[in-house]
């Protein structure tokens, strides 16, 4: 197939690639062109310096950029992808979204002939990297079977979970159970170092029983060790949870673990802390004690 892929960051550089060994033809375009080139020289495929260039040929189009404005921009600017696809063309974005720009992104596609896809991706840079995300989609069955051969080159597992603004809506639960698993595991972490348990053959032994989590199994050992330069940096997750919270109070829901979470990583931020990971909340914690 010719796919385009649009935004080359920490997820979307791996992600192409993947596409790109599976021996698909690929175009990527990247705001920054010097990673465009770079990406070129270290993959098979072209680049195009505007995204209505690098989708002007594809089958396919997929995204992966920072926000909703970014999103309009990239489709609906004077030089977005929406302005030369060829009719037919399939968009997905894998952007952690709103749900509303996803159904916006999904009208205007339709009025022009096209189909979209809204589908945010969890697991990541080393999910990225290794290609096993989990992408959460919205949209039409007969569409996800169009792309699932391309989604397989770096998700391990995909879902269609209702109309398009689902999988953002998806995404958002993922996002605040993070919150809150790491908030418990936090404090887990601290009570063992009081108590004198050995952390790894705690975690070890923890993680085949009933409060096994992905966190606990990645994230315990190195919480208790202060490692946090790596990972799913806070910043961006303070960007998700602000929109699982804009869309509980759409919806008129209260998600106050949600919220005070995000209140301790905005202040971690203002520490100079935005790029560590998310497990860093342990320090917010220790300011507490």
């Amino acid at each position: 197939m010719k796919v385009t892929f649009i935004g080359l960051g920490t997820m979307g550089y791996p992600m192409a690639g993947h596409v790109s060994k599976a021996g698909h033809n690929v175009t990527v375009y990247n705001r920054t062109t010097t990673k465009a080139q770079a990406w070129c020289e270290e993959y098979s495929g072209g680049f195009a310096t505007t995204p209505a260039l690098a989708a002007k040929e594809a089958d396919i189009v997929l995204t992966c950029v920072g926000n909703d404005d970014d999103l309009r921009a990239v489709y609906l600017g004077t030089d977005g992808a929406f302005q030369m696809a060829k009719p037919g063309t399939l968009f997905i974005d894998h952007t952690t979204a709103s749900a509303e720009v996803a159904k916006e992104l999904s009208a205007a596609a339709q009025e022009k002939g096209f189909l979209f896809m809204d589908g945010p991706v969890s697991g990541g840079q080393a999910g990225a990297v290794n290609g096993v995300l989990t992408v959460m989609m919205g949209g039409e069955q007969s569409h996800l079977e169009m792309a699932q051969s391309i989604l397989d080159c770096y998700a391990k597992s995909t879902s269609l979970l209702g109309p398009v603004g689902n999988g953002q809506l998806a995404k958002m639960v993922n996002q605040i159970l993070i919150g809150g698993i790491l908030s418990g595991l936090s404090e887990g972490v601290r009570f063992a170092e009081k108590a004198g348990l050995d952390m790894p053959a705690l975690v070890e032994t923890l993680k085949h029983g009933a409060a096994g989590s992905w966190q606990l199994e990645n994230r315990g050992a190195t919480m208790a060790k202060e490692e946090f330069d790596f990972g799913f940096a806070i910043e961006w997750m303070h960007k998700d949870l602000g929109l699982c919270l804009a869309q509980a109070e759409k919806m008129g829901l209260s998600i106050p673990l949600t919220k005070a979470v995000d209140q301790d990583y905005q202040e971690l931020m203002a520490e100079g802390r935005g790029r560590q990971d998310t497990s860093v909340l342990i320090k917010a914690l220790d300011k507490k004690a």
